[in-house]
Protein backbone atom coordinates (compact mmCIF):
# COMPACT_ATOMS: atom_id res chain seq x y z
CA UNK A 1 0.00 0.00 0.00
CA UNK A 2 1.35 3.45 -0.96
CA UNK A 3 2.24 5.76 1.83
CA UNK A 4 1.43 9.45 1.38
CA UNK A 5 3.83 11.98 2.82
CA UNK A 6 2.05 14.67 4.80
CA UNK A 7 2.38 18.04 3.07
CA UNK A 8 4.21 20.60 5.17
CA UNK A 9 2.25 23.77 5.90
CA UNK A 10 3.27 26.89 3.95
CA UNK A 11 5.65 29.19 5.77
CA UNK A 12 7.39 32.42 4.81
CA UNK A 13 10.60 33.93 6.10
CA UNK A 14 11.58 37.47 5.08
CA UNK A 15 15.01 38.93 5.82
CA UNK A 16 15.29 42.68 5.34
CA UNK A 17 18.58 44.53 4.92
CA UNK A 18 17.82 48.21 5.31
CA UNK A 19 19.51 50.41 2.72
CA UNK A 20 21.49 47.71 0.89
CA UNK A 21 21.73 48.38 -2.85
CA UNK A 22 21.48 45.67 -5.48
CA UNK A 23 24.94 46.48 -6.79
CA UNK A 24 26.67 46.24 -3.42
CA UNK A 25 24.98 42.95 -2.52
CA UNK A 26 25.87 41.46 -5.91
CA UNK A 27 29.48 42.61 -5.60
CA UNK A 28 29.96 41.27 -2.07
CA UNK A 29 28.44 37.95 -3.07
CA UNK A 30 30.63 37.70 -6.18
CA UNK A 31 33.78 38.43 -4.17
CA UNK A 32 32.98 35.77 -1.58
CA UNK A 33 32.41 38.25 1.25
CA UNK A 34 28.81 37.01 1.45
CA UNK A 35 29.01 33.36 0.37
CA UNK A 36 25.56 32.41 1.65
CA UNK A 37 23.99 35.20 -0.39
CA UNK A 38 26.13 34.09 -3.33
CA UNK A 39 24.64 30.61 -3.15
CA UNK A 40 21.13 32.06 -3.00
CA UNK A 41 21.81 34.20 -6.07
CA UNK A 42 23.08 31.15 -7.95
CA UNK A 43 20.04 29.05 -7.06
CA UNK A 44 17.37 31.75 -7.20
CA UNK A 45 16.68 35.17 -8.65
CA UNK A 46 18.02 38.54 -7.55
CA UNK A 47 15.81 41.36 -8.82
CA UNK A 48 16.33 45.08 -8.88
CA UNK A 49 13.64 46.83 -6.90
CA UNK A 50 12.22 50.33 -6.86
CA UNK A 51 11.79 51.91 -3.45
CA UNK A 52 8.99 54.26 -2.54
CA UNK A 53 8.86 57.92 -3.52
CA UNK A 54 10.45 59.56 -1.65
CA UNK A 55 13.10 56.85 -1.22
CA UNK A 56 13.12 56.77 2.58
CA UNK A 57 12.52 53.98 5.07
CA UNK A 58 9.35 55.36 6.68
CA UNK A 59 7.55 55.37 3.35
CA UNK A 60 9.19 52.35 1.75
CA UNK A 61 8.57 49.93 4.61
CA UNK A 62 4.98 51.18 4.85
CA UNK A 63 4.56 50.54 1.11
CA UNK A 64 5.92 47.04 1.74
CA UNK A 65 3.65 46.08 4.60
CA UNK A 66 0.46 47.58 3.11
CA UNK A 67 0.97 46.89 -0.59
CA UNK A 68 -0.12 50.48 -1.24
CA UNK A 69 1.43 53.88 -1.86
CA UNK A 70 1.26 56.99 0.29
CA UNK A 71 -2.01 58.16 -1.26
CA UNK A 72 -3.67 55.18 0.37
CA UNK A 73 -1.66 54.51 3.54
CA UNK A 74 -0.99 58.17 4.40
CA UNK A 75 2.73 58.15 5.22
CA UNK A 76 4.58 60.64 3.00
CA UNK A 77 7.80 61.05 5.00
CA UNK A 78 9.42 61.02 8.43
CA UNK A 79 7.74 64.38 8.97
CA UNK A 80 4.49 65.88 7.77
CA UNK A 81 2.46 69.02 8.33
CA UNK A 82 -0.15 69.27 11.01
CA UNK A 83 -3.53 70.05 9.39
CA UNK A 84 -3.84 73.66 8.23
CA UNK A 85 -0.49 74.50 9.77
CA UNK A 86 3.20 75.01 9.05
CA UNK A 87 4.11 73.04 12.18
CA UNK A 88 5.51 69.56 11.72
CA UNK A 89 4.55 66.26 13.24
CA UNK A 90 6.20 62.84 13.16
CA UNK A 91 3.84 60.22 11.73
CA UNK A 92 4.05 56.72 13.21
CA UNK A 93 2.39 53.32 12.87
CA UNK A 94 -0.82 54.68 14.39
CA UNK A 95 -1.13 57.03 11.41
CA UNK A 96 -1.05 54.26 8.81
CA UNK A 97 -4.50 54.23 7.23
CA UNK A 98 -4.23 50.86 5.46
CA UNK A 99 -4.19 47.33 6.73
CA UNK A 100 -0.96 45.37 6.55
CA UNK A 101 -0.71 41.97 4.93
CA UNK A 102 0.00 40.66 8.44
CA UNK A 103 -3.56 41.68 9.35
CA UNK A 104 -4.84 39.59 6.45
CA UNK A 105 -2.71 36.66 7.59
CA UNK A 106 -4.25 36.96 11.05
CA UNK A 107 -7.76 36.71 9.60
CA UNK A 108 -6.67 33.53 7.86
CA UNK A 109 -5.59 32.06 11.17
CA UNK A 110 -1.85 32.52 10.49
CA UNK A 111 0.63 33.54 13.15
CA UNK A 112 3.14 36.28 12.39
CA UNK A 113 6.43 37.29 14.02
CA UNK A 114 7.91 40.63 12.87
CA UNK A 115 11.20 41.83 14.35
CA UNK A 116 12.74 45.27 13.90
CA UNK A 117 10.86 46.49 10.85
CA UNK A 118 11.06 50.30 10.73
CA UNK A 119 7.89 52.37 10.95
CA UNK A 120 5.99 49.89 13.13
CA UNK A 121 6.06 51.99 16.33
CA UNK A 122 4.05 51.98 18.46
CA UNK A 123 3.53 48.24 18.14
CA UNK A 124 -0.10 47.42 17.54
CA UNK A 125 -1.82 44.10 18.10
CA UNK A 126 -1.47 41.35 15.54
CA UNK A 127 -1.80 37.58 15.60
CA UNK A 128 1.69 36.86 16.88
CA UNK A 129 4.61 39.06 17.92
CA UNK A 130 5.68 42.53 16.79
CA UNK A 131 8.94 44.15 17.91
CA UNK A 132 9.07 47.64 16.40
CA UNK A 133 12.07 49.02 14.57
CA UNK A 134 13.17 52.64 14.50
CA UNK A 135 11.89 55.22 15.34
CA UNK A 136 10.85 53.65 18.67
CA UNK A 137 10.75 56.24 21.44
CA UNK A 138 9.45 54.19 24.37
CA UNK A 139 10.68 50.55 24.42
CA UNK A 140 7.60 49.49 26.38
CA UNK A 141 5.39 50.61 23.49
CA UNK A 142 7.59 48.87 20.92
CA UNK A 143 6.61 45.31 21.81
CA UNK A 144 3.41 43.31 21.35
CA UNK A 145 2.43 41.35 23.31
CA UNK A 146 3.79 42.92 26.48
CA UNK A 147 4.65 39.47 27.79
CA UNK A 148 7.67 39.42 25.40
CA UNK A 149 9.33 42.42 27.04
CA UNK A 150 11.02 40.45 29.82
CA UNK A 151 12.73 38.06 27.40
CA UNK A 152 14.00 40.95 25.29
CA UNK A 153 15.32 42.71 28.36
CA UNK A 154 17.12 39.53 29.46
CA UNK A 155 18.72 39.32 26.00
CA UNK A 156 19.88 42.94 26.21
CA UNK A 157 17.99 43.61 23.00
CA UNK A 158 18.60 47.06 21.48
CA UNK A 159 16.30 48.44 18.78
CA UNK A 160 18.70 50.85 17.12
CA UNK A 161 22.11 52.40 17.54
CA UNK A 162 22.65 55.84 19.07
CA UNK A 163 22.81 57.62 15.72
CA UNK A 164 23.70 61.07 17.04
CA UNK A 165 26.78 59.83 18.87
CA UNK A 166 27.72 57.26 16.21
CA UNK A 167 27.71 59.92 13.51
CA UNK A 168 30.51 61.76 15.34
CA UNK A 169 32.33 58.80 16.91
CA UNK A 170 33.07 55.97 14.50
CA UNK A 171 34.68 53.77 17.16
CA UNK A 172 31.38 53.94 19.00
CA UNK A 173 29.53 53.25 15.74
CA UNK A 174 31.35 49.93 15.34
CA UNK A 175 30.57 48.98 18.95
CA UNK A 176 26.88 49.74 18.36
CA UNK A 177 26.77 47.85 15.07
CA UNK A 178 28.35 44.80 16.69
CA UNK A 179 25.99 44.98 19.66
CA UNK A 180 22.80 45.33 17.64
CA UNK A 181 23.73 42.63 15.12
CA UNK A 182 24.46 40.20 17.94
CA UNK A 183 21.09 41.12 19.38
CA UNK A 184 19.35 40.31 16.09
CA UNK A 185 20.89 36.83 16.20
CA UNK A 186 19.74 36.22 19.78
CA UNK A 187 16.22 37.38 19.06
CA UNK A 188 16.13 35.26 15.89
CA UNK A 189 17.08 32.15 17.84
CA UNK A 190 14.61 32.92 20.62
CA UNK A 191 11.49 33.55 18.53
CA UNK A 192 12.27 30.99 15.84
CA UNK A 193 11.33 28.28 18.34
CA UNK A 194 7.80 29.62 18.57
CA UNK A 195 4.95 28.49 16.35
CA UNK A 196 4.64 30.79 13.32
CA UNK A 197 3.60 30.96 9.69
CA UNK A 198 5.29 34.25 8.75
CA UNK A 199 8.64 35.32 10.20
CA UNK A 200 10.38 38.61 9.38
CA UNK A 201 13.68 39.99 10.65
CA UNK A 202 15.15 43.32 9.53
CA UNK A 203 18.77 44.43 9.96
CA UNK A 204 19.04 48.24 10.10
CA UNK A 205 22.73 48.53 10.96
CA UNK A 206 23.48 48.34 7.24
CA UNK A 207 21.72 51.66 6.67
CA UNK A 208 23.59 53.28 9.57
CA UNK A 209 26.93 52.01 8.31
CA UNK A 210 26.26 53.43 4.85
CA UNK A 211 25.20 56.85 6.10
CA UNK A 212 28.27 57.29 8.27
CA UNK A 213 30.99 55.21 6.58
CA UNK A 214 30.01 54.60 2.97
CA UNK A 215 33.53 55.42 1.78
CA UNK A 216 34.90 52.59 3.95
CA UNK A 217 33.19 50.18 1.59
CA UNK A 218 34.22 51.91 -1.61
CA UNK A 219 37.85 52.67 -0.78
CA UNK A 220 40.06 49.63 -0.29
CA UNK A 221 42.65 51.83 1.47
CA UNK A 222 40.18 53.27 3.97
CA UNK A 223 41.21 52.44 7.56
CA UNK A 224 37.78 50.90 8.19
CA UNK A 225 37.55 48.96 4.92
CA UNK A 226 38.30 45.59 6.53
CA UNK A 227 35.73 46.22 9.28
CA UNK A 228 33.14 47.17 6.65
CA UNK A 229 33.65 43.85 4.89
CA UNK A 230 33.71 41.93 8.16
CA UNK A 231 30.38 43.44 9.17
CA UNK A 232 28.88 42.15 5.94
CA UNK A 233 30.42 38.71 6.55
CA UNK A 234 28.53 38.59 9.83
CA UNK A 235 25.33 39.79 8.18
CA UNK A 236 25.81 36.93 5.71
CA UNK A 237 26.23 34.49 8.61
CA UNK A 238 22.92 35.71 10.05
CA UNK A 239 21.22 35.20 6.69
CA UNK A 240 22.73 31.72 6.41
CA UNK A 241 21.53 30.88 9.90
CA UNK A 242 17.96 31.93 9.13
CA UNK A 243 17.93 30.35 5.68
CA UNK A 244 19.29 27.06 7.01
CA UNK A 245 16.73 26.95 9.79
CA UNK A 246 14.00 27.70 7.26
CA UNK A 247 15.10 24.81 5.05
CA UNK A 248 15.04 22.51 8.06
CA UNK A 249 11.41 23.47 8.61
CA UNK A 250 10.18 23.48 5.02
CA UNK A 251 12.57 21.36 3.01
CA UNK A 252 13.61 24.11 0.60
CA UNK A 253 13.76 27.80 -0.26
CA UNK A 254 10.17 28.29 -1.41
CA UNK A 255 8.82 31.05 0.83
CA UNK A 256 12.24 32.51 1.66
CA UNK A 257 12.68 36.15 0.60
CA UNK A 258 15.36 38.82 1.02
CA UNK A 259 14.89 42.50 0.31
CA UNK A 260 16.03 46.04 0.96
CA UNK A 261 13.88 49.15 1.24
CA UNK A 262 16.10 51.47 -0.85
CA UNK A 263 19.56 51.64 -2.34
CA UNK A 264 22.56 53.75 -1.41
CA UNK A 265 25.42 55.72 -2.93
CA UNK A 266 28.08 58.18 -1.86
CA UNK A 267 27.33 61.88 -1.46
CA UNK A 268 28.88 64.44 -3.81
CA UNK A 269 26.95 67.38 -2.37
CA UNK A 270 23.96 68.02 -0.17
CA UNK A 271 21.41 70.20 -1.95
CA UNK A 272 19.33 72.59 0.14
CA UNK A 273 16.19 73.07 -1.89
CA UNK A 274 14.66 75.77 0.29
CA UNK A 275 17.78 77.87 -0.32
CA UNK A 276 17.30 77.26 -4.05
CA UNK A 277 13.62 78.27 -3.88
CA UNK A 278 14.62 81.40 -1.98
CA UNK A 279 17.30 82.25 -4.54
CA UNK A 280 14.83 81.79 -7.39
CA UNK A 281 12.19 83.99 -5.74
CA UNK A 282 9.68 81.25 -4.88
CA UNK A 283 10.25 81.46 -1.11
CA UNK A 284 10.65 84.31 1.35
CA UNK A 285 10.79 84.40 5.13
CA UNK A 286 9.55 86.95 7.61
CA UNK A 287 12.77 86.55 9.57
CA UNK A 288 16.41 86.88 8.53
CA UNK A 289 17.15 83.74 10.54
CA UNK A 290 14.15 81.44 10.06
CA UNK A 291 13.80 78.62 12.54
CA UNK A 292 11.08 76.71 10.75
CA UNK A 293 8.41 76.93 8.09
CA UNK A 294 6.27 78.90 10.54
CA UNK A 295 8.46 81.84 9.43
CA UNK A 296 7.36 81.58 5.79
CA UNK A 297 5.97 84.87 4.47
CA UNK A 298 2.60 85.21 2.78
CA UNK A 299 4.19 85.99 -0.58
CA UNK A 300 5.94 82.61 -0.80
CA UNK A 301 4.88 80.26 -3.55
CA UNK A 302 6.52 77.00 -2.39
CA UNK A 303 8.71 75.29 0.22
CA UNK A 304 10.29 71.91 0.80
CA UNK A 305 10.28 69.13 3.37
CA UNK A 306 12.95 66.43 3.44
CA UNK A 307 14.10 64.90 1.26
CA UNK A 308 12.69 66.51 -1.91
CA UNK A 309 9.00 67.13 -1.24
CA UNK A 310 7.87 70.45 -2.72
CA UNK A 311 4.63 71.93 -1.39
CA UNK A 312 2.94 74.85 -3.08
CA UNK A 313 1.85 77.54 -0.63
CA UNK A 314 -1.77 76.86 -1.50
CA UNK A 315 -4.74 78.82 -0.31
CA UNK A 316 -6.91 76.62 1.87
CA UNK A 317 -4.10 74.24 2.71
CA UNK A 318 -1.86 76.64 4.64
CA UNK A 319 -3.03 79.55 6.83
CA UNK A 320 -1.24 82.21 4.80
CA UNK A 321 -1.40 80.44 1.45
CA UNK A 322 -0.97 82.57 -1.64
CA UNK A 323 -1.26 80.14 -4.57
CA UNK A 324 -4.74 79.54 -5.98
CA UNK A 325 -5.77 76.31 -7.68
CA UNK A 326 -5.86 78.12 -11.02
CA UNK A 327 -2.25 79.29 -10.54
CA UNK A 328 -0.86 75.99 -9.23
CA UNK A 329 -0.17 74.39 -12.60
CA UNK A 330 1.87 77.35 -13.85
CA UNK A 331 3.85 77.56 -10.61
CA UNK A 332 4.70 73.86 -10.76
CA UNK A 333 5.73 74.13 -14.41
CA UNK A 334 8.02 77.07 -13.63
CA UNK A 335 9.67 75.26 -10.70
CA UNK A 336 10.08 72.08 -12.75
CA UNK A 337 11.68 73.94 -15.62
CA UNK A 338 14.19 75.87 -13.55
CA UNK A 339 15.04 73.08 -11.12
CA UNK A 340 15.64 70.56 -13.89
CA UNK A 341 18.47 72.81 -15.14
CA UNK A 342 20.28 72.96 -11.79
CA UNK A 343 23.93 71.86 -12.04
CA UNK A 344 26.93 71.46 -9.79
CA UNK A 345 30.40 71.47 -11.32
CA UNK A 346 28.91 70.76 -14.72
CA UNK A 347 26.91 67.78 -13.40
CA UNK A 348 23.16 67.55 -13.61
CA UNK A 349 21.61 67.53 -10.12
CA UNK A 350 18.00 66.54 -10.76
CA UNK A 351 17.13 63.27 -12.43
CA UNK A 352 13.36 63.60 -12.53
CA UNK A 353 10.51 65.62 -11.02
CA UNK A 354 7.22 63.86 -10.32
CA UNK A 355 3.86 65.45 -9.63
CA UNK A 356 2.27 64.08 -6.50
CA UNK A 357 -1.14 63.66 -8.10
CA UNK A 358 0.42 61.44 -10.77
CA UNK A 359 2.50 59.07 -8.61
CA UNK A 360 0.10 58.55 -5.70
CA UNK A 361 -3.38 57.07 -5.75
CA UNK A 362 -6.07 56.76 -3.12
CA UNK A 363 -8.17 58.89 -0.80
CA UNK A 364 -5.20 60.64 0.87
CA UNK A 365 -3.53 61.90 -2.30
CA UNK A 366 -4.67 65.45 -1.47
CA UNK A 367 -2.16 65.37 1.42
CA UNK A 368 0.75 64.63 -0.92
CA UNK A 369 3.47 67.08 -1.89
CA UNK A 370 2.77 68.85 -5.15
CA UNK A 371 6.15 67.86 -6.56
CA UNK A 372 8.57 65.11 -5.65
CA UNK A 373 12.17 65.70 -6.74
CA UNK A 374 14.39 62.71 -7.50
CA UNK A 375 18.07 63.60 -7.63
CA UNK A 376 20.89 62.16 -9.66
CA UNK A 377 23.02 59.78 -7.55
CA UNK A 378 25.36 61.75 -5.30
CA UNK A 379 23.12 64.77 -4.73
CA UNK A 380 21.38 64.45 -1.38
CA UNK A 381 18.27 66.64 -1.24
CA UNK A 382 17.52 68.43 2.02
CA UNK A 383 14.70 70.59 3.35
CA UNK A 384 16.54 72.75 5.88
CA UNK A 385 15.33 76.35 6.18
CA UNK A 386 18.52 77.50 7.91
CA UNK A 387 20.96 77.00 5.04
CA UNK A 388 21.87 80.05 2.96
CA UNK A 389 23.76 78.26 0.20
CA UNK A 390 22.24 75.77 -2.22
CA UNK A 391 25.15 73.30 -1.99
CA UNK A 392 27.13 72.10 1.00
CA UNK A 393 28.49 69.10 2.89
CA UNK A 394 28.20 67.63 6.36
CA UNK A 395 29.89 64.54 7.79
CA UNK A 396 27.29 62.22 6.26
CA UNK A 397 28.90 60.02 3.60
CA UNK A 398 26.01 58.07 2.06
CA UNK A 399 22.54 58.82 0.72
CA UNK A 400 19.47 56.86 -0.34
CA UNK A 401 18.74 55.93 -3.94
CA UNK A 402 15.48 54.94 -5.58
CA UNK A 403 15.68 52.16 -8.15
CA UNK A 404 18.56 49.97 -7.00
CA UNK A 405 17.10 48.25 -3.96
CA UNK A 406 16.98 44.46 -4.26
CA UNK A 407 14.56 41.57 -3.90
CA UNK A 408 15.65 37.93 -3.84
CA UNK A 409 13.22 35.07 -4.36
CA UNK A 410 13.56 31.41 -5.20
CA UNK A 411 11.90 31.98 -8.57
CA UNK A 412 11.37 34.91 -10.97
CA UNK A 413 8.98 37.52 -9.59
CA UNK A 414 8.56 39.75 -12.64
CA UNK A 415 10.08 42.88 -14.13
CA UNK A 416 10.04 46.49 -12.97
CA UNK A 417 9.22 45.57 -9.38
CA UNK A 418 8.34 48.18 -6.76
CA UNK A 419 8.46 47.47 -3.05
CA UNK A 420 4.69 47.81 -2.75
CA UNK A 421 4.35 44.82 -5.12
CA UNK A 422 6.04 42.41 -2.74
CA UNK A 423 3.17 41.80 -0.32
CA UNK A 424 1.15 40.18 -3.11
CA UNK A 425 4.09 37.96 -4.04
CA UNK A 426 4.54 36.95 -0.41
CA UNK A 427 0.84 36.26 0.09
CA UNK A 428 0.83 33.90 -2.87
CA UNK A 429 3.14 31.67 -0.84
CA UNK A 430 0.19 30.89 1.42
CA UNK A 431 -2.19 29.80 -1.34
Amino acid sequence: MALFKKKKRPRVCVIGLDGVPHGLLSDLARRGIMPAVGRLIESGHLHKLKASLPEISSVSWTDFMTGADSGTHGIFGFTDFKPSSYSLRFPNFSDVQSETFWDELGRRGKRTIVINQPSTYPARPLSGVLISGFVAIDPDKAVFPASCRAALKDMGYQIDIDTLRAREDHAFLWEELDRTLAGRRRVLDHFWREDWDYFELVVTGTDRLHHFLWTAGEDGHHPDHARFLDYYRRVDELIDRAAGAFRDLTGGDDGLYLLSDHGFCGIVQEVYLNAWLEREGFLTFGSAEPQGLEDVSGTSAAFVLDPGRVYLHRRGRFPGGSVSDSEAGDVMTEIEGRLSRLEFGGRKVVRRIFRGAEIYSGPLTSQAPDLLVLSEPGFDLKGSVKKKEVFGRTNLEGMHTWDDAFFWANRPAGEDLAIRDLSKIIMRSFV
